[in-house]
């Protein structure tokens, strides 16, 4: 006998679960949005990465970001609440984005019926803790169930991000203690984490793509803590070739249990410009 589902799980379009995985998993995304300095705005996941890119290429300046209007948030909790008891929101870092400030000003009129949750993270880091809510949501598992599932689950994930330039993350004025670290060569390729408070955090530095690719898969050995099996999600922003290579690395490196290969949304593309990250769970 089926259990019927208490609770719906939503997300922001920073955790970089595509659509078809999110509809699978029954996680409703509310976008973020981009505007080009000529005024026109698009919400995540209007545009292709590539016309992203192409768009950005032609731009006097770098586009800006925002979080979803409170409204939206709004309007997606009121009609989720009409087919559920309760909604938990999970959301990219509050270090990184006003996104969850929305959230929760969103779910104060909802009374105790609607549950935020920090994942002090995000892109695959984010998406593997929303995909597990949304697991347990469907088990039939309560809203404090799942949140105290999810606060286990929060510092156990693992996330390693490369860039390919530092200049959009340096122009967006997301960069902060990573700028000390860079000792201004805008040309090295640097591999980014973040921190247990939700904030940017530096790894290291390499020169050039196999340096790049080494100190990325070095990261994740050390990260694993020794376990040999574990979860993984390989983004890109339009880096295809580098994250086909990198999933293959994992898979031939660990006893994979689920692994899935992403494009980062435009919203996070606009701060990190191209480059690719590996979001993993170890031992599970």
């Amino acid at each position: 006998m089926s259990v019927a589902q208490q609770v719906a799980v939503v997300t922001d379009s920073t955790a970089d679960v595509p659509g078809e995985l999110a509809e699978a998993e029954g996680i409703t995304i509310v976008p973020l949005i981009t505007t080009f300095p000529d005024g026109v705005s698009f919400h995540d996941g209007e545009l292709t990465q590539a016309e992203f890119f192409e768009r950005m290429g032609r731009a006097k300046a770098l586009p800006t970001t925002s979080q979803p209007p409170v409204g939206d948030f709004v309007r997606v909790y009121g009609e989720l609440l009409g087919r559920f008891p309760h909604v938990v929101s999970v959301h990219i870092s509050n270090r990184l984005s006003g996104t969850i400030e929305a959230a929760r000003q969103a779910a104060e009129g909802f009374g105790d019926r609607v549950h935020i949750f920090d994942s002090l993270n995000l892109s695959t880091a984010l998406g593997w803790q929303v995909i597990d809510a949304a697991r347990a949501a469907a088990r039939g598992e309560g809203p404090a169930e799942i949140m105290e599932a999810a606060a286990r689950l929060r510092p156990r994930v693992r996330h390693i991000v490369g860039l390919d330039r530092l200049d959009n993350l340096a122009r967006g004025g997301r960069i902060g203690a990573v700028s000390a670290f860079l000792g201004g060569l805008l040309d090295l390729k640097v591999l980014l984490t973040v921190d247990s408070d939700g904030a940017f955090k530096p790894v290291t530095r390499a020169r050039g793509h196999k340096g790049a690719m080494r100190e990325t898969l070095e990261f994740v050995r050390r990260e694993m803590g020794g376990a040999t099996r574990g979860r993984f999600m390989v983004a890109h922003a339009l880096s295809p070739d580098t994250a086909a290579y990198l999933r293959d690395a994992v898979a031939d490196a660990f006893e994979v249990t689920e692994l899935f290969m992403v494009e980062t949304g435009v919203v996070i593309a606009t701060h990190t410009g191209t480059g690719w990250g590996i979001g993993f769970i170890p031992g599970d």
